[in-house]
């Protein structure tokens, strides 16, 4: 029928979304060739990370008058919740 699969020793994959990152952890990939279209197989521990952006941080130090640092932190703490963030930073 035309099928290879070649497995590929991939340590991690990323797939970057708008608004996150899906983590695969200790992924089993495989390439598989059939008739002439390419695709990708992927299994494994899937996670799942915000993406914060400048604007977001810009709005935590504005409602909170901390640092960059301080704010990124939040928002990673809070997994990218505006209004979470800003409410632990304000107690």
């Amino acid at each position: 029928m035309g099928i290879q699969q070649v497995e590929i020793p991939a340590k991690e994959v990323i797939i970057r979304c708008e608004d996150k990152d899906l983590i695969i952890k200790n992924p089993s990939v495989s390439k598989i060739n059939m008739m002439g279209q390419e695709t990708i197989q992927v299994l494994g521990e899937i996670t799942e990370r915000s993406i914060i952006s400048e604007d977001d941080i810009k709005t935590v130090i504005e409602q909170t008058n901390v640092s960059k640092e301080k704010a990124k932190s939040a928002l990673e703490k809070c997994d990218g919740d505006l209004a979470e963030a800003i409410l632990s930073l304000q107690e």
